[in-house]
């Protein structure tokens, strides 16, 4: 398949400006693109990684990808998708996101391949020396009101009588639209790519490329990811969902990928991996045979991991998601309990508690929530339905001292199969 069909089977194709024409030239020759983000956090999140994996995309069929930061537009706040104006950043926190978001951009794109190397640009290099009459001259004059306020991004926002848009993400348009056309001018760039919210604003690059180069560009539009169950996608009870190991944990990461909808599985093998048609109708017909198998879902999870964080700490969040299921505790890093510690109910212990000889494990079940009472907590041990750091413990004498802590301030306890509580010394 080239790069069109490719995008067209995983449905990533959503809208597109004159598709014929573009898939002519994506044929012919190598074609620049971009994708712009805007830096309103010092990470990108799950939600940006459609862009910019079809970015990644393109570069692997021969193509030139070019990541734009928005230092300028980032200070603006685009409307689309946003039913309330955006909380302006200042300067020096855009250029601390831009910087933060760097190495997470190095891990989707190829920044040292020859000749077809991805670029990372940023709009405020070319806006901060462009007056501001400069721009209603130049820009602004190829611009009629109507056709701005006909754009859904603009529509929505201006029925919304209690919240409306104001002339600064009003304006928002013509300035994604003037990156556009310098990265025309300047970089030879034939296409931007970007969610469906993002069509007016990419449409209304063509349009001034046409009017002020007359030459022609191209818009692909892709889809916004859903959720089976209609709950927004990049979204947990704990929250967003970053790519910054720092902000979601790499066992929460692969957490989110491994825990997603049977639905949705398959979609999001395509949306979100590099894996070839063959390998995930593969995946799909297991998936299909055997759902509770959940081969699709842990293809998802690592692969996806894999990408993003590389392979070291997938197989680190794998062991801690192990662990959670009785595995060993053998040979498992500090790091990857920590993770482990919160995902589950942690309750603190004093050290003196374990000074020998000890205090009853009967005793800590029921500090740890984990028995009504010692008496309940005794024939759970008995029955063989309780364990200390995942290894089952049937004697109901048994005391626990400090000489059973995991890097000497943690005990796992856990009742039954799934019932877990970390002790940890204050």
């Amino acid at each position: 398949m080239n790069i069109y069909e490719e995008l067209q089977w995983r449905g990533l194709v959503s809208d597109c400006t004159d598709a014929a024409e573009l898939q002519k030239q994506l044929a012919l020759r190598p074609v620049t693109l971009y994708c712009g983000f805007d830096p309103t956090a010092d990470s990108l999140h799950v939600g940006s990684l459609v862009p910019l994996l079809a970015l990644r995309r393109f570069q692997n069929a021969g193509h030139c990808p070019i990541a734009v930061a928005g230092g300028a537009t980032g200070s603006i706040g685009d409307p689309s998708g946003k039913t309330a104006e955006r909380q302006l950043l200042t300067k020096e926190q855009i250029a601390a996101n831009v910087e933060a978001v760097r190495p997470q951009l190095a891990r989707l794109l190829d920044f040292n391949i020859q000749p077809n190397r991805a670029s990372l640009v940023d709009n405020a290099d070319w806006t901060a020396g462009v007056s501001f009459l400069d721009f209603l001259r130049d820009i602004g004059k190829h611009f009629s009101v109507n056709m701005m306020v006909a754009k859904e991004s603009v529509r929505a926002r201006m029925e919304d009588r209690e919240v409306g848009i104001s002339y600064t993400e009003f304006s928002y348009m013509l300035l994604q639209a003037f990156d556009f056309y310098v990265l025309s001018r300047d970089f030879g760039c034939d296409l931007q790519i970007g969610g469906t919210d993002q069509w007016g604003n990419i449409t209304a690059g063509t349009d001034l490329i046409r009017k002020k180069l007359a030459r022609p560009a191209w818009g692909l539009t892709l889809p916004l990811i859903t959720k089976a169950d209609g709950t927004k996608f990049g979204k947990t009870e704990a929250g967003t969902i970053w790519l910054d190991a720092r902000k979601t944990s790499v066992y929460r990461f692969y957490q989110f990928w491994i825990n997603t909808d049977d639905r949705d599985v398959i979609r999001y093998l395509k949306y979100f991996t590099f894996l070839s048609q063959d390998e995930i109708e593969l995946l799909e017909r297991s998936h299909a045979a055997n759902p509770g198998g959940r081969e699709a879902h842990r293809a998802l999870a690592k692969s996806v991991t894999d990408l993003l964080h590389g392979e070291h700490a997938t197989q680190e969040a794998i062991r801690a998601s192990e662990v959670l299921f009785g595995a060993p505790l053998d040979g498992l890093s500090e790091a990857t309990f920590n993770d482990i510690v919160g995902e589950v109910p942690t309750k603190p212990i004093e050290a003196a508690k374990l000074a020998a000889p000890g205090t009853a494990l009967v005793e800590l079940l029921v500090h740890a929530g984990l028995g009504q009472s010692k008496g309940q907590a005794r024939k759970d041990v008995e029955g063989g339905g309780i364990y200390v750091n995942n290894v089952r413990e049937t004697n109901p004498q048994r005391a626990l001292t400090a000489a059973d802590l995991l890097f000497g301030k943690h005990l796992l306890l856990r009742k039954g199969k799934k019932n877990y509580t970390v002790l940890t010394v204050k």
